[in-house]
């Protein structure tokens, strides 16, 4: 299913800043998203509250095949990050 490219221009307030990403709130109640700090074009310091504006396209599925390479990698960590947590757990048990 190929359609058309319709770039929309969107526009988003800054609600969230961490060492690597930044989320934003988008106008029109369209939702949120948080990006890697590296694709945002700033020449100022960023601060919750600022404006931020993009051009962006529909969204489109390439397949109904799934990367089993990237499904592995998430299951992957998940795991880690879940026997991590279990063990911090245990250790405040301990304690």
């Amino acid at each position: 299913m190929k359609y058309g490219d319709k770039i929309i221009y969107m526009e988003g307030v800054i609600v969230k800043v961490t060492d690597g990403a930044v989320g934003i709130d988008l106008k029109g109640r369209l939702g949120y998203l948080e990006i890697p700090m590296r694709m945002l074009i700033t020449d100022y310091p960023i601060k919750c509250g600022q404006e931020v504006g993009f051009n962006m396209s529909f969204i489109e599925q390439l397949s109904e095949d799934v990367n089993e390479h990237y499904v592995s990698n998430q299951m992957k960590r998940k795991s880690i990050l879940d026997s991590m947590s279990d063990s911090a757990h245990a250790d405040r048990k301990g304690e």
